[in-house]
C-alpha cells in the first residue's frame, strides 16, 4: 500500500504544517475547541463581505423538554417569495465546531444559489450524547418547515446537507425525516462521517497527525455514542451506515477526496444507496484529504470541487 504522506503534494504539506496540534487531539477536547475557534476566527477574519445577505438567528422549539435549538437564517435581499432552502449542518467531529465555522460559506451559497439557508447549532458531544445532535437537528428541520412561509421558503424544497459530522448528520437527518414523514429533496453529504465500526481500508491507512484520522475518528464517535465506537446495538439515527433500509430516501450528492479517511465507507454508502433505488451522485477527488477545499481553497482540486457541490445544489434547488 502507498504511504500516506507519500501521496501528499507539496501545497498540502505546507498548510498541514500550519494546523495547530491541538486541533485533532480529542484526547483534551476542550484545548482541542479552543485550536479550532481560534482557526476558524481568523479564517473569519479574512473573509469576503457578502453585501445584501440578512443573517438572523432563531429558536426551534426542542423536542420533549430538550432545550430550544438555534437555527441562523441567511436571506439573500431581492429574494422571491416560495424560494428552496438548504438546511446545512456543520462539522467537526462531533464534539467541536458551532454554526460560525460555515458562516463564510452559508451566506456564499445564499447569494449564490438565491436560496434561504438556514444553520442548525446542535448540542456537541460527549456533554450531549446520542440522540441530542440528531434530535436537535430534527427540532431545527421541522422549526423550518412550519415556519417556510414566514422565511420565504417553499416548504416543498428543503434540501438538507453537512461537511465531516455535519455529513454524517446530514444523512442520519434524511434517515429520520423519512422515517418521520417529514419530506425533503436532496441531501448532500460532503465527505461525509458515517460509520462508527471503522473497519474500512481506509480507516486503517489515515494516521496522520494534522488531518482527521483514525484515532481522532474513534474519539469523536465513542464521545457521540457514551460508548466505545463500534459497539454493538448502535442507532442508524447516530451511524448512518448502520441502516438497513436505505430505500425512500432523498437523491443524495456525496464527494469526498480518495486521500479522506472516509473514502471508502462513502463509496459503501454510495453503492448502497444505489443498490436500493435513491438517485445517487458520487464523486471521489483524487489527491484530496479531508478538508482541502477548505484548508487550500484556490487548488484547483477545491476548485474542481465546490463546482460540482455547486452545480448538484443548484441543480437540486431549482431544477
Amino acid at each position: 500500500m502507498v504511504d500516506f504522506d507519500d501521496r501528499l503534494d507539496e501545497a498540502h504539506k505546507a498548510v498541514l504544517e500550519m494546523i495547530p496540534d491541538a486541533l485533532l487531539d480529542l484526547t483534551d477536547i476542550p484545548k482541542a475547541r479552543q485550536a479550532l475557534d481560534g482557526f476558524i476566527a481568523a479564517r473569519v477574519a479574512q473573509a469576503p463581505v457578502f453585501p445584501g445577505v440578512e443573517v438572523g438567528d432563531h429558536w426551534a422549539p426542542g423536542a420533549d423538554g430538550d432545550p430550544d435549538v438555534m437555527v441562523r437564517v441567511y436571506t439573500p435581499s431581492g429574494l422571491d417569495a416560495g424560494a428552496p432552502a438548504l438546511y446545512w449542518i456543520h462539522g467537526g467531529g462531533m464534539v467541536m465546531g458551532s454554526v460560525t465555522r460555515n458562516d463564510i460559506e452559508c451566506k456564499g451559497w445564499a447569494t449564490d444559489m438565491r436560496c434561504v439557508v438556514a444553520s442548525v447549532e446542535y448540542r456537541l458531544a460527549p456533554e450531549n450524547p446520542h440522540p441530542a445532535p440528531i434530535e436537535d437537528c430534527f427540532a431545527g428541520l421541522a422549526w423550518l418547515v412550519s415556519n417556510a412561509e414566514s422565511l420565504g421558503v417553499d416548504a416543498d424544497r428543503i434540501a438538507v446537507g453537512g461537511a465531516s459530522a455535519g455529513g454524517g448528520l446530514a444523512a442520519a437527518l434524511a434517515l429520520v425525516a423519512r422515517d418521520r414523514g417529514v419530506d425533503i429533496i436532496f441531501q448532500q453529504l460532503i465527505c461525509p462521517m458515517l460509520d462508527d465500526r471503522n473497519i474500512t481500508r481506509s480507516s486503517h491507512w489515515v494516521q496522520h497527525p494534522k488531518v482527521w484520522n483514525r484515532a481522532a475518528n474513534i474519539a469523536g464517535w465513542s464521545a457521540l455514542l457514551g460508548k466505545p465506537a463500534g459497539s454493538d446495538d448502535v442507532s442508524p439515527y447516530a451511524s448512518p451506515a448502520r441502516a438497513e433500509d436505505l430505500s425512500g430516501l432523498a437523491p443524495a450528492f456525496i464527494i469526498i477526496g480518495d486521500l479522506d479517511l472516509f473514502v471508502d465507507e462513502s463509496i459503501e454508502y454510495a453503492q448502497r444507496l444505489a443498490a436500493a433505488g435513491v438517485p445517487t451522485e458520487l464523486h471521489i477527488l483524487p489527491g484530496a484529504v479531508h478538508g482541502t477545499q477548505f484548508y487550500l481553497p484556490t487548488a484547483e482540486v477545491s476548485m474542481r470541487w465546490k463546482a460540482l457541490e455547486a452545480d448538484a445544489l443548484r441543480v437540486a434547488l431549482h431544477g
